[in-house]
C-alpha cells in the first residue's frame, strides 16, 4: 500500500511550563513535590513520571508530547531534570482543554477566530511510564537549562515570524479603515500609521539580523538564529505591542466593538438601517467596511485578539526571561573595553 506524505508527517508539542507552585522555592522545596514534573521511579526498562505542564498549545492535536525542564536544575533537583517524548495517547496522560473561541463562530463576524481557534492544554502525567529509548534526560542537571534555553530561542523566533505577518495586517487594516472614512490624508492618521510601520519594521529587521548573523553549535555544526538578536527583538515586540495596537484602535474608532453582526445585516428590517447609516461614499462597500472592522476587532479586541494579547507578552517566556538572556549573551567585556578606551583608561 502506497504511503502518502502525511503518513510520516509527525507533529509534536513543546511541553515545558510547570505549575511551579510557590515561586520563591525550588522544585524540590514545594509543599507538593509534583508541582514540577519529576521522576518517581527508575526501572530497568525506563522511568515513571508524575506532574503537569500548563499552556501547551495544540497538545490534544499532535502525535508527540516533547517534554523538557522548565528551567535549570540543581544537583538536589535531579529527579526534576527530566526530558522525554511520548505519544499523546500514552496511558496516564490526560489533557484538559481550553480554547479561546467556540468552534461554531461564523467567518463574517469572526474572520480570525473561526479559523485559528487553537486548544490550550493542561497536560497531566499521572505515573506515566517512559521507555529508555524515549528519554533524553533523567537526572543530568547540567543539561536542563540548555534544553530550556534552546526551546525558548526557537519559540521566540517563531513568535517573531508570526508578529511580522500580523504587523503587516495591522498596517493594512489601519490604512483601509482610514480610507473608508475619508481620513487617509489626515496628518494624525499619517502619524499613527508611521508608528505601526516602525513597530513592524523594527521586528522584521531584528528577525532578519538574527537569521543573517546566525550562530553555530559546537561540535555538531548545527545552525541557529542569533540568540541576542532574537531575545532583544522579542523583548521589543512584547514591551511595545499593547501600546502600538492603540494606534489602530484610535484610527478605527468605537465601531471596532459596536459594528452589528452579520445576522443583523442580512435581516431585511435591520439591514436597511445598517446599510443606510454605515454609508460613507459610493465607492465604499458597506459589507466590505464591516468585514474590515470585524477583522480589527477579532485580531485585537475579541477572541483571537485576547489570546494574542497574552501570547505576545508571554510566549517563550515573559519580559524577565528575555532580560535574563540579553544579559547573558551581550558582550559586556567588549562594551567595557570601549568605555575604558573612550574614558582614557589604559
Amino acid at each position: 500500500m502506497q504511503q502518502s506524505p502525511r503518513d510520516n508527517d509527525l507533529r509534536g508539542a513543546e511541553v515545558i511550563t510547570d505549575p511551579k507552585g510557590d515561586r520563591k522555592r525550588r522544585a524540590n522545596e514545594q509543599d507538593d513535590p509534583d508541582l514540577y514534573v519529576r521522576i518517581v521511579e527508575r526501572r530497568e526498562d525506563g522511568i515513571v513520571v508524575r506532574g503537569a505542564k500548563l499552556h501547551i498549545t495544540a497538545a490534544s492535536l499532535v502525535h508527540e508530547l516533547v517534554v523538557m525542564p522548565t528551567k535549570g536544575m540543581r544537583p538536589e533537583e535531579a529527579d526534576y531534570a527530566v526530558s522525554f517524548s511520548i505519544p499523546v495517547n500514552t496511558p496516564g496522560v490526560s489533557i484538559i482543554n481550553r480554547s479561546f473561541a467556540p468552534a461554531e463562530l461564523n467567518e463574517f463576524d469572526y474572520p480570525a477566530s473561526s479559523h485559528h481557534s487553537m486548544p490550550e492544554g493542561f497536560v497531566v502525567f499521572d505515573d506515566v511510564f517512559v521507555p529508555w529509548d524515549r528519554v533524553f534526560l533523567a537526572g543530568e542537571v547540567e543539561l536542563a537549562s540548555v534544553l530550556a534555553r534552546s526551546l525558548g530561542l526557537w519559540e521566540r523566533t517563531g513568535g517573531l515570524v508570526e508578529s511580522v505577518r500580523n504587523g503587516e495586517l495591522y498596517i493594512g487594516l489601519a490604512q483601509l479603515v482610514s480610507e473608508m472614512q475619508g481620513k487617509d490624508k489626515d496628518p494624525v492618521v499619517q502619524s499613527s500609521l508611521s508608528e505601526l510601520i516602525v513597530y513592524q519594521e523594527m521586528i522584521r529587521m531584528g528577525l532578519d539580523y538574527a537569521c543573517e548573523h546566525y550562530e553555530t553549535s559546537q561540535p555538531s555544526g548545527m545552525v541557529f538564529p542569533n540568540t541576542l538578536a532574537v531575545n532583544a527583538t522579542k523583548y521589543y515586540l512584547a514591551a511595545n505591542f499593547h501600546q502600538t495596537i492603540k494606534y489602530l484602535h484610535d484610527l478605527a474608532g468605537g465601531l471596532v466593538i459596536t459594528v452589528p453582526m452579520e445576522a443583523d445585516l442580512r435581516n431585511e428590517e435591520s439591514g436597511k438601517f445598517i446599510r443606510k447609516y454605515l454609508y460613507t461614499r459610493k465607492d465604499v462597500d458597506i459589507e466590505a467596511r464591516m468585514r474590515v472592522y470585524n477583522l480589527i476587532r477579532d485580531l485585537t479586541a475579541d477572541a483571537y485578539g485576547g489570546w494574542w494579547f497574552v501570547v505576545a507578552l508571554q510566549s517563550g517566556g515573559g519580559l524577565p526571561a528575555q532580560r535574563t538572556m540579553m544579559n547573558r549573551t551581550f558582550d559586556m567585556e567588549k562594551a567595557k573595553a570601549a568605555a575604558r578606551k573612550a574614558a582614557g583608561i589604559s
